[in-house]
């Protein structure tokens, strides 16, 4: 028997606020344990929350950009339970009136592309994170009560790939939308899967699987894979599939049963009575709106069209929106489009990796790029120069024209030096001259290299090529 599989995804993102949900403790990463706590985020006794504006705001942004419904009124709820990292004993959350409704993100497919809807955004605090030993474990409340943004999306994928697909393009979008860094490494971007099968050809869903708290598209790819294969094994040995929550274990690359899942009720929802309802005045919605920046998407079919780029190119370039901007920017500045394309995916990003650094953060301007680009566009300077000038704007910014007055750097293309540079390289090699009139092309590199070498780096390397082979045929 055939097995149709349905995936939905929790996905869980750390807002970028600088205090917490409901109190003044700070976020930073990495701090001390149980450092950026209080009365509030600790639950003590009598301790009132109040309410983060910010995070109100970062979560209409995310809305927006997904197409959503932005709700002008919504509230904040209980969800009771009792786990060690709850400090509360319960989480203010949003359980029947979140702050956003429908909404969708674009997947590629071949031929096109397929909507993933989501059924709702809410916001909520997140919880402690809980640290394992051998004899004991640790609960940190730093987390604790962190803006936590979580976005459900419908049952509608149908794949582990679709599943990643959709990740992907939502962290592009969030991240675009500047509203996290869902840094999957830091834990603030976290997916539940939830996982059923049912037999081809009936339409009702089949039992739900939850794998909780993944932080990994690896590992949640690797889950949902076995996790179907696990459902098909249970039904066609001929036993029942329970709803219950599941965790992944990345060294044995298996899922381990963690509880049977609870339902709604069992976590005694009832609004939260120490926080006010969110009511948005439409005047407000519409000018957070003013604030989205273009879909990622968007801007990689507008690349395509207004400049003339190949789709890869594009593809690139949009990946990360501080790229997508310095791109732009250097093309207004009379940058070719194509070079700097080419340059920006080959030696901009390769020393971006290097560095470890953001393109805003390195002493590179897009004007110095255009600068440089059309140095070497207008045969100012050579290929090599041109390498060597970008590391250096890289490292300490300036500006190349100036460098290549003040340095000597201006490509020789006057034919008599180049000829004399060729006649001297000629007669110092007479065996790589032989082995080119032999047929070996590497001869002939050799003997530019050597012009180049002979002139300082500052020879017009094809003029040079064309000379020297001039000069070999003539002897």
């Amino acid at each position: 028997m055939k097995y149709l599989v349905t995936i939905g995804l929790e996905t869980h993102v750390q807002l970028s606020t600088k205090s917490k949900m409901f109190c003044g403790c700070a976020t930073s990463f990495a701090a001390e344990p149980n450092t950026n706590v209080c009365p509030i985020c600790l639950g003590y006794p009598g301790a009132l929350p109040a309410m983060n504006r910010e995070a109100i705001k970062l979560t209409v942004l995310s809305g927006l950009m997904l197409g959503c419904d932005i709700q002008a009124w919504s509230k904040f709820d209980r969800k009771n339970y009792f786990y060690a990292d709850a400090a509360k004993n319960y989480q203010i959350t949003q359980a029947d009136q979140p702050l956003c409704l429908g909404g969708g993100v674009d997947i590629p497919v071949p031929g096109g592309t397929n909507r993933i809807r989501i059924h709702h955004i809410h916001l909520e605090e997140d919880v402690g994170k809980s640290t394992h030993h051998p004899r004991c474990s640790g609960i940190d409340f730093n987390r604790s009560s962190t803006a936590l943004m979580e976005i459900v999306s419908e049952p509608v994928m149908s794949s582990a790939d679709e599943a990643i697909a959709y990740l992907r393009a939502l962290r592009q979008i969030l991240v675009y939308t500047g509203v996290s860094n869902c840094n999957l490494e830091e834990g603030n971007m976290r997916s539940d899967v939830n996982i059923s099968i049912r037999p081809e050809g009936t339409e009702t869903l089949g039992t739900k699987v939850e794998i909780k708290n993944m932080n990994s598209f690896s590992h949640i790819h690797a889950a949902a894979l076995y996790e179907i294969a696990r459902q098909e094994r249970v039904l066609k040995q001929g036993g029942t599939l329970v709803q219950e929550t599941r965790r992944w274990d990345p060294d044995l690359c298996e899922t381990a049963s963690m509880r049977t899942k609870e339902d709604a009720q069992d976590y005694r929802y009832f609004p939260e009575p120490d926080l006010l309802p969110i009511v948005l005045a439409p005047e407000q919605i519409d000018a957070w709106r003013l604030l989205l920046p273009e879909l990622p998407e968007d801007k990689r079919v507008r690349f395509v069209g207004q400049y003339a780029l190949p789709e890869y190119d594009a593809k690139v370039l949009c990946a990360q929106l501080p790229v997508a901007n310095f791109f732009e920017e250097a093309v207004k500045l009379g940058a070719p489009a194509k070079a700097a394309s080419n340059w920006i995916m080959t030696d901009v990003l390769r020393l971006l990796g290097q560095s470890e650094q953001d393109i805003i953060d390195v002493p590179l301007t897009a004007e110095a790029f255009a600068s440089l680009l059309k140095l070497v566009e207008t045969k100012a300077i050579n290929m090599p120069v041109a390498k060597g000038l970008l590391d250096e704007l890289f490292e300490t910014g300036g500006d190349p024209a100036a460098w290549v007055k003040e340095r000597g750097l201006a490509q020789v293309s006057d034919t008599g030096a180049i000829e004399q540079f060729a006649r001297e390289v000629i007669a110092a090699h007479p065996k790589v001259v032989e082995d080119f009139k032999g047929g070996k092309q590497p001869a002939l590199q050799f003997l530019v290299g050597q012009v180049m070498k002979l002139s300082r780096g500052k020879a017009n390397p094809q003029m040079a090529g064309e000379m020297i082979k001039q000069m070999i045929d003539d002897r």
